[in-house]
């Protein structure tokens, strides 16, 4: 029978976009390549990264920067709402301004269903893995899903993805391996960007 060997899940939000979000800015093509720098040396096997361009090439500036890792498109680490909570779920004390907030993302305007990305996404992306050797991947997506995965590794409530808020181009790596609980050994670490680079994507009264 065959075993089953540690993942590890490396997590970045996009880099810094455009205003129209069709690209990266040049801070975001900064901190991309950063990360890709940094990133060199680690066994990754694959980058993937979601459908939209801002993904794509933070994707393809981090994959210039490793040697001969293949960068990968998956519709599952794209940008979507991962779970819509109904108010009974929620604390009454924030119930009314996080379901204001996820009323700016209408359902008639999903294409397929957050949920089901959602539960593809976790399928594809978590969890320890066949075989002997361990797995080292890198997912370039959103802030909803980096919220999404870090929620489920800590054993939260569904709705609790809402408020778990990642930087461009910061570094999150949970650790899924068998017979244990999944570990998040790294979250939203920004070492790598020099200072005027981090936290972007964050009002200033939140930079830390």
């Amino acid at each position: 029978m065959p075993g089953t060997a540690d993942r590890y899940l490396y997590l970045t939000r996009h880099a810094e976009a455009t205003p129209d979000e069709t690209g990266l800015t040049e801070a975001g093509r900064r901190q991309a390549a950063l990360l890709g720098e940094r990133l060199r040396g680690v066994p990754l096997t694959a980058v993937h990264h979601g459908p939209l361009a801002r993904a794509a090439e933070t994707a393809r500036l981090i994959g210039e920067r490793l040697d001969g890792v293949p960068v990968r498109v998956a519709e599952e680490a794209g940008d979507y709402v991962p779970y819509r909570p109904s108010r009974e779920e929620l604390p009454a004390d924030v119930a009314d301004p996080m379901l204001g907030f996820l009323g700016r993302f209408p359902k008639e305007e999903e294409r397929v269903p957050g949920a089901e990305l959602a539960a593809e996404a976790v399928a594809r992306f978590t969890g320890p893995v066949a075989g002997d050797e361990p797995r080292h991947e890198l997912v370039v997506t959103h802030n909803f899903l980096v919220g999404w995965l870090v929620r489920g590794a800590l054993g939260a409530p569904a709705w609790r993805w809402m408020g778990v808020d990642h930087a461009n181009a910061a570094l999150t790596v949970i650790r899924y391996a068998p017979g244990r609980p999944p570990g998040l050994l790294v979250f939203n670490d920004t070492a790598h960007l020099p200072a005027p680079l981090r936290w972007t994507g964050f009002p200033p009264h939140l930079h830390v």
